[in-house]
């Protein structure tokens, strides 16, 4: 597995490569969700590469910028193991340069939930997501369920912008109690921890209900607030929106997104539910 450290060393490996790149992006701190795109990421591609690069600008002030983990060792014996092509671990001048200014700003899809929450964040994404894709110039790149507005923010700029890359879109991986695999478990304490699965347990309570039949969104919502409220755990939002454009429904619909965010502990944990669609319909 080839190491790439500059834009230059990127695009030289790119240039060499041919056609049928895959690539999957992360902050690194890998685990069993990342390791599942990029297994698909090795089965589809002719070449694969993972990036892994902290990306300051989708942190905000107070946010967990420094204390995010990070373990490259770590990272890149893993994706050696599951036959990556190269990683591409830049510093952040490579990817900022001195007197970098531009910012892409997304639209309506990343106003809400975690765009209202977390001001200047998807600007942050969009802007590394659209360089990592012109410095590796993929054909397809994975992103997970589990942020799945950030799924649709990459998926609506990439069509926006007319970018020739296939953004997929691939299942959450859980732990065997239902918590969804994210970077940010490891700041969960063995108390957290007991606690934590509630987010999973409220979201699939009212898929439940869904399978059911039950399509009002109030009550779906309260079906998630009412299970997965519990001491330690501190919900931000619920939401039961479209799932192509995440506008919150307000009535009965064929299709829907239950998503939501919690403190636990010092840990802020998101998490989904797709209803009524499968995620690989989503492009």
């Amino acid at each position: 597995m080839k190491v790439l450290r500059t834009v230059a060393d990127a695009r030289a490996f790119r240039a060499g490569a041919g056609t049928g790149i895959g690539l999957v992006p992360t902050m690194g701190a890998l685990h069993g969700g990342h390791a599942s795109l990029i297994e698909r990421a090795v089965r589809d591609s002719a070449a694969t590469v993972v990036s892994i690069f902290v990306n300051a600008t989708q942190f905000g002030p107070g946010e967990d910028l420094a204390a995010y983990p990070r373990d490259e060792p770590a990272d890149l014996a893993l994706c050696a193991r599951l036959g990556v092509t190269a990683a591409f671990a830049p510093g952040a001048d490579e990817m900022y340069p001195p007197g970098d200014a531009t910012r892409v700003q997304p639209g309506p899809v990343a106003a809400r939930l975690e765009g209202a929450a977390r001001p200047g964040h998807f600007a942050g994404v969009a802007t590394v997501v659209t360089k990592l894709f012109a410095i590796v110039r993929p054909d397809v790149a994975y992103f997970g369920q589990k942020d799945f507005q950030q799924l649709r923010v990459v998926q609506t700029l990439t069509r926006d912008l007319r970018l020739d890359v296939r953004v997929i879109g691939c299942a959450t991986v859980r732990e065997p109690d239902g918590l969804a695999m994210s970077s940010r478990n490891a700041y969960l304490t063995p108390d957290d921890r007991r606690a934590a699965p509630a987010l999973s347990r409220g979201l699939f309570a009212a898929r439940d209900d869904w399978t059911r039949g039950e399509r009002d969104p109030a009550k779906l919502r309260e079906r998630v607030q009412r299970t997965a409220s519990l001491p330690g755990v501190a919900l931000e939002y619920v939401s039961v929106a479209d799932p192509l454009t995440l506008d919150e429904l307000e009535r009965p619909a064929s299709r829907a997104v239950i998503s939501l965010a919690a403190r636990v502990g010092k840990a802020r944990l998101i998490d989904n539910v797709l209803l009524g669609m499968e995620i690989a319909e989503l492009t």
